[in-house]
């Protein structure tokens, strides 16, 4: 009971500290934001005994990335106002195609993971977390593990493209 009322809390906790990221007007705020929300994640695998993971949300997430958020807040120049540029030759369309079939893509892996039966376990000695899982990302999860790094590789692309000014 005590760990269901724990993850009520906490999940409740990430959302509404979600919230406020998205819903406030100071840039700064909604940085402060996000590392409570952050912490609060962290705070939600740890409760369910999974620390490898919480210490590398802590440490990667809180730490690392909201330092380069700050930094790029901070360098930013909030006195130039925004662009008034549409682009003609935007396609709405192809936005819309290519979110139905992300999602097309998802119900049917639901479908698939719902229908297939249960794997049984490969061994009966208990391993450590770390180990545990290891094996089933490049095991049982491995394309999705590669299809994840090859949509980072693209939005990386994607932003530095966005990012670079024509001379």
């Amino acid at each position: 009971m005590a760990e269901t009322i724990t993850f009520y809390t906490l999940g409740g906790l990430v959302l509404l500290f979600a919230l406020l990221v998205v819903s406030t007007r100071n840039t700064v705020h909604a940085i402060l934001f996000l590392v409570i929300d952050f912490l609060a994640v962290a705070l939600l695998y740890a409760s369910m005994n999974s620390m490898f993971v919480a210490a590398i949300q802590v440490l990667v997430y809180a730490g690392g990335i909201v330092v380069l958020y700050l930094f790029v807040v901070m360098l930013v120049n909030h006195k130039r106002p925004p662009e008034e540029y549409t682009d003609p030759n935007r396609r709405n369309w192809v936005g819309a195609a290519m979110t139905a079939a992300v999602l097309g893509e998802l119900v049917v892996i639901g479908v698939y993971a719902s229908l297939r039966p249960a794997a049984a376990s490969a061994s009966t000695t208990t391993i450590g977390y770390v180990e545990e899982t290891a094996m089933m990302l490049y095991t049982d999860y491995l394309i999705p593990f590669e299809v994840a790094s090859v949509l980072l590789l693209v939005a990386m692309i994607g932003a530095i493209v966005l990012a670079r000014r024509e001379l």
